[in-house]
């Protein structure tokens, strides 16, 4: 098992008790700091001041959504655009993958949770990290198909922080 005791990681959920049970898994894999809120709105506002290694993003919560929070990490101009950002979500239809996969997350993973997956994607997260890409219409790291989203043009590589280290 890999050794996860030196990340820090939020979890955005609305559901006390998915947080709950994320949190346990989280711990059980060494991880020692798990910070959680229940909005989009406080989900920025722990980014910008815990700098989390790696954000479980719920698709639905109040306030913010999933994905307009998405939107506001991956601005040029957010204090952590590079955050690795694991969806979380239980609508796992074609057109919702896409949609995240457009708005530049790392990984998703389906609800309801189980260690296998999550681990599986933490681990993908870290061991894989990949580099992040600025188009006209898409930032965030690159898709595994080695091609941006609704991109004609060839991508800037994004040199600094495009890899996720430990």
């Amino acid at each position: 098992m890999y050794d996860f005791s030196n990340l820090n990681v939020a979890i955005a959920d609305d559901s006390a008790f998915f947080r709950t049970a994320l949190r346990s898994v989280l711990l059980g894999f060494g991880i020692r700091d798990v910070f959680e809120v229940e909005d989009g709105q406080k989900c920025l506002a722990l980014i910008e001041g815990q700098r989390p290694d790696i954000l479980f993003l719920d698709w639905e919560m109040p306030v913010m959504s999933g994905p307009e929070v998405m939107r506001n990490i991956r601005k040029k101009e957010a204090p952590h655009p590079y955050i690795p950002v694991i969806m979380v979500t239980s609508h796992t239809e074609f057109e919702r993958v896409e949609h995240a996969t457009k708005l530049g997350i790392h990984e998703l993973l389906c609800k309801p949770i189980a260690a296998k997956p999550v681990y599986q994607r933490l681990l993908s997260v870290v061991m894989k990290p990949r580099p992040f890409v600025r188009t006209a219409s898409y930032f965030g790291p690159m898709p595994r198909n080695g091609k941006p989203p609704e991109e004609e043009t060839k991508p800037e590589l994004i040199e600094g922080e495009e890899a996720f280290m430990i």
